[in-house]
């Protein structure tokens, strides 16, 4: 069956059962999700219609429909990306419009090699080129100064321009396919939960994008780590996929962006970014998300989940609770992050409260994330 062919109209019910396990992390008293792919008669309080969406793995319908701009969710190693010829600036525009994402937030720009990089921008520094050679393809996104061949749109006016080489094969044929630079911000409604598997994508998105390369789950689950190697010493503008203490290990101190919701170093809201991730509020549940270093220091309510990094002692049984790492593993957690808040945000949870991770490796990006995701 040609994969185009799973374009289905679906119903969503949900069933509550006592506790069940999904993809490595521990629902009680969770949400059971049942697709079906035929209309029913059953009372329309209790289900959710999504809208078609085009999901398969045909590369090269993929980049016949990036060629003729249009847009396509593309599977990378960190998140889904909603992808559109970076040299268009039309099919540009279809990106901010679908995400209904403003235009003073920048896209990061995807190649399938390093050789395809002087098309772009006008040169490499000393510091991006280690970093390159140590961890590209990878989750690791760096800002260069911008070729014209890049329309203003991508990058919010500035001179500058995000880039990166994803780690994920699906990624690396579709551009090598579609010979074209490819412009990719989360496959997701701005300012909402990362989406790392198809159907996240098919979920929000819906027949806003023209097709949906299935790659499976994201395996890293966090955003690529962007830094600037523009002035003298390295500047990590966004933490990500890739630790501060690997970066350092390359090129010696970094100086790491404040986090945005430190009111004294906030980024004016309106503001052209100098990359995507910036703003204070970012990857948010619909559901009051509040985040803490301790259960002891807030009074669990009865509609509350709980996300938490591994099972804690003095977690409430009673209670849902998404358990990302039983081994206390950070790149576990982070691979299942995105997942879990979007199952508790999901659930008939009236509030999330989360625990933050440890201050080392990836558990910097994931506080990061909560931060953002918590700020109102």
């Amino acid at each position: 069956m040609c994969p185009l062919q799973h374009h289905v109209a679906k119903l969503r019910i949900f069933s509550s059962l006592p506790q069940f396990s999904l993809t490595g992390f521990c629902l009680q008293r969770g949400q059971l999700e049942t697709d079906l792919v035929v209309w029913s008669s059953i009372d329309s309080q209790r289900f959710q219609t999504l809208m078609p969406a085009l999901i398969g793995t045909d590369i090269k319908h993929a980049a016949d429909i990036l060629r003729a701009g249009g847009l396509v969710a593309i599977p990378t190693e960190t998140v889904y990306g909603l992808g559109a010829d970076a040299t268009n600036l039309e099919s540009v525009a279809k990106i901010f419009a679908a995400k209904q994402r403003p235009e003073f937030d920048p896209l990061i720009v995807h190649l399938a090699n390093v050789e395809k990089l002087s098309e772009i921008v006008e040169d490499v520094p000393a510091a991006a080129e280690k970093l390159i050679q140590a961890f590209w393809p990878g989750p690791l996104t760096l800002l260069f100064r911008k070729r014209d061949v890049i329309p203003d749109l991508v990058t919010a006016g500035l001179d500058t321009v995000a880039v990166r080489i994803p780690a994920h094969p699906l990624a690396l044929e579709i551009l090598e396919a579609a010979d074209v630079p490819v412009a990719a911000p989360s496959a997701n409604k701005f300012g909402s939960i990362s989406p790392t598997t198809a159907q996240h994508v098919a979920d929000q998105l819906g027949d806003e994008v023209d097709y949906i390369l299935d790659g499976g789950p994201c395996t890293v689950g966090l955003e690529s780590t962007i830094v600037s190697c523009l002035a003298e010493r390295p500047e990590i503008l966004r933490l990500g996929g890739l630790s501060l203490e690997q970066i350092e290990t390359v090129v010696g101190s970094a100086i790491v962006r404040k986090a945005s919701s430190d009111p004294g170093h906030q980024v004016k809201e309106s503001a052209a970014q100098l990359a995507p991730g910036m703003l204070k509020r970012h990857y948010a549940p619909r559901k009051p998300l509040i985040v803490v270093d301790s259960l002891n220091e807030i009074e669990l309510q009865p509609g509350d989940a709980l996300l938490l990094p591994w099972k804690l002692s003095n977690a409430p049984e009673n209670l849902p609770s998404a358990i990302l790492s039983t081994p206390k593993d950070l790149t576990e957690c982070a691979a299942r992050f995105f997942s879990a808040l979007r199952t508790l945000d999901s659930s008939e949870a009236q509030r999330i409260v989360a625990i933050r991770f440890p201050n080392e490796g990836l558990g910097r990006a994931l506080n990061d994330r909560l931060e953002r995701a918590s700020a109102r």
